[in-house]
């Protein structure tokens, strides 16, 4: 019948229980860094929607600013046009 095996009685569990603290610490590690990388995400998706918003709004007021622009020469050209006409009253002598 063969012999049992079993451990040396001077077995050193030193360099398992260091691995085994390595383990504990990068399993740490990496439950933190999906904390950080899912509220990074949710940061970043924020953000694009702010940059998103913030466009459509620059959009927005570069329209109104084309539209004030023409509107304002609207205006000047309906001033000179009055003012044509007023000098052309004047010039009757009525």
């Amino acid at each position: 019948m063969p012999k049992p095996i079993t451990a040396p009685r001077s077995l050193d569990l030193h360099p398992i229980d260091r691995l085994e603290d390595r383990v504990k610490r990068l399993v740490t590690v990496v439950e933190h860094l999906r904390r950080e990388h899912a509220r990074l995400t949710a940061e970043n998706d924020r953000l694009t929607r702010e940059v998103d918003a913030m466009r459509s709004r620059v959009s927005e007021a570069e329209g109104a600013t084309a539209e004030m622009s023409f509107l304002r020469e609207e205006r000047d050209l309906i001033r000179s046009r009055v003012a044509e006409m007023l000098e052309q009253i004047e010039a009757l002598e009525l």
